[in-house]
């Protein structure tokens, strides 16, 4: 039942739980493996970790991967992680998706939404960028191109930097 609930707040843009249980800056980010079982991930350990939150039907995520793209390629030899986790339940549709957008970053398919569970995103993307001590640092609901990957590169290189 939580699942239905959940997936019907997301694609509704509506959070399932009050903006107080939505996870934020300057809280602890679990470890990733225990929200995503059995999805292949990327050693986080110490590197600036950006995670973010999309699904097959939401037209900024399309916008969003191009730029997640452009920032694997300038900084992942510096120490940044991207992780997009799509919560689609229909696994045929994340893989389309997934296959669609050419990512050079990894992707996990939340499709339990335990991850978005924990996470509570605002929106569809939502994105959370998170220290090299594993804290949530910045928080991004939606996607507002070129402003948002401006901002994205800002706190990247300034996470990247301590």
């Amino acid at each position: 039942m939580k699942t239905i609930i959940t997936a019907l707040a997301l694609a509704c843009s509506t959070p399932l739980l009050s903006a107080a249980d939505a996870a934020k800056a300057g809280q602890q980010m679990p470890k990733l493996a225990q929200l995503l079982p059995g999805a292949t991930l990327p050693n986080t350990s110490g590197k600036v970790v950006l995670v973010d939150f999309w699904a097959s039907w939401c037209g900024p995520c399309k916008e969003s991967f191009p730029a997640l793209n452009r920032l694997q390629a300038k900084y992942a030899s510096k120490g940044l992680v991207i992780i997009a986790v799509g919560v689609d339940e229909d696994a045929a549709k994340y893989k389309a998706f997934a296959a669609k957008m050419g990512a050079t970053f990894s992707l996990a398919h939340d499709a339990g939404h335990q991850a978005a569970g924990f996470f509570n995103p605002p929106s569809m993307p939502s994105s959370y960028l998170v220290d090299r001590k594993g804290v949530i640092r910045y928080v991004h609901a939606g996607f507002r191109g070129a402003k948002t990957e401006a901002e994205y590169v800002t706190e990247i290189e300034a996470l990247l930097g301590q």
